[in-house]
């Protein structure tokens, strides 16, 4: 009866939502499900941000519409963070803007610069809203694979003169999701004379900064000179504060890419609550010792996943960042079908590779988002089923 849009039909399935659904399907049988697949950090938010919040919330000023540009304390405290943790200087007032979380930020960037027919440069496999705001802002794209072989890096002399002619946007993910994997400062100078010579706005996702292991510390795409002339950064506090449904995050770098994010957000929502704000500053400001724990907690995990798979056979590498194992599945198994078994026979619940993009069919990715005793479950149901 009513007709969708074309830019909704070009839309991929959004596979988290179709794994959530089979999720639910299985609990309302009385199934007991170790969900190892939709990365929310199963530990609660710390306390000293929620009894922030709970004295922000009592207070009347906070109830208001905030501004768009978001509070001026909290982004004085994003500029302070970017200065301790990475060396590198920031305008509170023209260089960071914060986000509902960075993926709407993400999702909404394209709009600013894409038009009809320009190429958007998306690594695949990638998180989803890479693809859904260069499809929402009528661009096309085209699909730079991450391969194993070039340890999930993106080759940049396999891509067209002919696309890079009409290309606008390139998108970037270290610590990446799904794969794991991590880059150095030299990646980064790479991307900087990229973009320079072909005339790109760099889109550089961070998301994943903080949750490290092995002694590895994440660099900034600002940490090199130049980057701020060509790109921007978006950051959340989702996964580094267990703060997944506060929705609060920013993207800082280039003013003139900020202010025009800025422009295309100022017509779609009116900020995030101030409280959340307030509570967001707190964890910026007091966040060593909580990131240090759950970077222990999470590398536990990773250590236990992996020693206790690769027992049965597989072949998984210890990923230095983020919380997820990228893993091969079997040879002639899909992706899909190779989750749907895990599901019905084991009870476990992942992420199929191909919910990521094409180059990601062949693998799975299992989320440390379960303690430990529920991992070491999961490998002994894995073994009644092998």
């Amino acid at each position: 009866m009513f007709k969708l849009s074309k830019r909704l039909q070009n839309l991929p399935p959004y596979l988290f939502l179709e794994i959530d659904k089979a999720k639910r399907k299985a609990r309302q049988e009385g199934r007991d499900i170790i969900d190892l697949g939709i990365g929310d950090p199963d530990q609660p938010t710390p306390q000293f941000i929620i009894d922030v919040l709970s004295k922000a919330v009592q207070e009347p000023a906070t109830h208001r519409y905030a501004l768009d540009q978001g509070m001026p304390d909290f982004r004085h405290a994003i500029a302070s963070w970017y200065r301790h943790r990475f060396n590198v200087e920031l305008s509170p007032d023209k260089e960071i803007l914060p986000l509902l979380g960075s993926k709407e930020g993400i999702a909404h960037f394209p709009l600013a610069f894409i038009n009809p027919g320009d190429y958007s440069l998306v690594p695949d496999p990638c998180y989803p809203p890479y693809k859904g705001g260069t499809i929402f802002s009528g661009g096309r794209l085209y699909l730079l694979p991450l391969l194993e072989k070039n340890n999930f890096f993106i080759d940049f002399k396999k891509i067209p003169r002919t696309v890079l002619k009409k290309a606008r946007l390139f998108y970037m993910n270290y610590p990446n999701n799904p794969t794991g994997a991590t880059c150095g400062i030299d990646f980064y100078k790479e991307v900087v004379e990229f973009a320079r010579k072909n005339r790109l706005i760099v889109i550089s996702d961070l998301a994943y900064s903080e949750i490290a292991y092995d002694g590895y510390k994440p660099p900034s795409f600002f940490e090199v000179e130049g980057a701020k002339e060509v790109g921007i950064e978006f950051h959340s506090l989702s996964k580094t504060y267990n703060m997944t449904g506060w929705r609060v995050g920013w993207v800082s770098g280039n003013e003139n890419l900020i202010a025009a994010l800025a422009k295309v957000k100022s017509n779609i929502d009116s900020g995030i609550f101030s409280a959340i704000q307030i509570a967001a500053i707190a964890a910026l400001e007091n966040c060593q010792e909580h990131i240090q724990k759950m970077c222990r907690l999470y590398q536990e995990r990773r250590d236990v996943l992996i020693e206790g798979f690769n027992s049965l056979g597989w072949q998984l590498n210890k990923p230095k960042a983020t919380f997820y194992v990228w893993a091969k599945i079997p040879k002639g198994k899909k992706s899909i079908d190779f989750t749907r078994e895990l599901l019905e026979k084991a009870n476990l619940v992942v992420t199929p590779g191909v919910g990521f993009g094409k180059y990601a069919e062949g693998y799975i990715r299992f989320a440390l988002t379960v303690d430990v005793s529920r991992i070491q479950e999961a490998v002994e149901r894995l073994k009644k089923i092998m």
